[in-house]
């Protein structure tokens, strides 16, 4: 395995990205039936379609490929690679005429995410994590911050519910220790914190399409993204998630949510 992402596949992730917004835009802020999937979180036409698109697209273009969605499953799994899809990852957000959501689409190489984009549809803003390049938003390269410690720390997460017993109260002391906390933005705020607004974000409860996107985005700006105990994030990870703008911000957020 190469060190970079080949370029072919970043483009051929752009048209990817580019047919799944043309469909969410439809309906955005547009009356639309909303379900409730087995597990009580909330999916509609929207997310189906815009899955749908992207599917088309890669088994006409990549058949040897695998694809793991959100809406559709996993097809072709061990294949070396594997495509991770999330429509709309925030459709809570987006059911509300909120912009804080985003389509997540990762290829993964071997277990690795190599590739990964963040696209908010509405807002036109597009970030593009490759490995052995420079992260960027709209096609400027943008850097995380430097941070030197949680007193100095912006925390996001998207909701409370996600921490369950011991995670929650880890979650609040680390909370306790940074500057300001902030709720709410899913995939949003790891680019956020890719572009130097965010310093840390938290989460617990995710799934492999939740994240597999988010990891080159965070790393290729310079920032670190790791579970609760600080072993690299691929498809058998427990779900926690570390984010962090800054290595030493991660070490301390490290040391209160692992317990050491």
């Amino acid at each position: 395995m190469t060190d970079t992402c080949p370029i072919h596949l970043v483009a051929l992730a752009e048209r990817l990205a580019d047919a799944s917004a043309s469909v969410i835009r439809r309906y955005y802020r547009a009356p639309l039936a909303v379900d409730d999937k087995a597990d009580r979180t909330p999916v509609t036409q929207a997310d189906r379609e815009a899955e749908r698109i992207i599917r088309t697209i890669l088994e006409s273009e990549r058949p040897n490929d695998g694809i793991q969605g959100e809406e559709y499953g996993v097809k072709n799994g061990d294949a070396e690679y594997l495509w991770v899809i999330d429509p709309i990852d925030g459709t809570k957000s987006f059911v509300t005429g909120r912009p804080l959501f985003g389509t997540l689409i990762a290829l993964v190489h071997r277990d690795r995410p190599i590739l990964g984009i963040i696209d908010q549809p509405v807002i036109a803003d597009r970030w593009i994590g490759a490995a052995g390049r420079p992260t960027t938003l709209n096609r400027n390269t943008v850097q995380a911050r430097p941070c030197p410690g949680l007193p100095m720390a912006t925390l996001g997460a998207t909701t409370p519910e996600m921490f369950k017993g011991a995670d929650w109260d880890a979650f609040r002391t680390l909370s306790s220790r940074c500057r300001m906390t902030v709720w709410g933005g899913d995939c949003y705020s790891y680019g956020l914190l890719a572009a130097g607004f965010y310093d840390l974000v938290v989460e617990a409860d995710m799934k492999f399409h939740d994240y597999a996107a988010l990891v080159p985005v965070v790393t290729g700006a310079g920032g670190v993204m790791t579970d609760w105990r600080g072993a690299p994030l691929g498809p058998h990870s427990d779900g926690s998630v570390i984010a962090a703008s800054d290595p030493r911000t991660h070490a301390e957020a490290l040391a209160l949510l692992s317990g050491t």
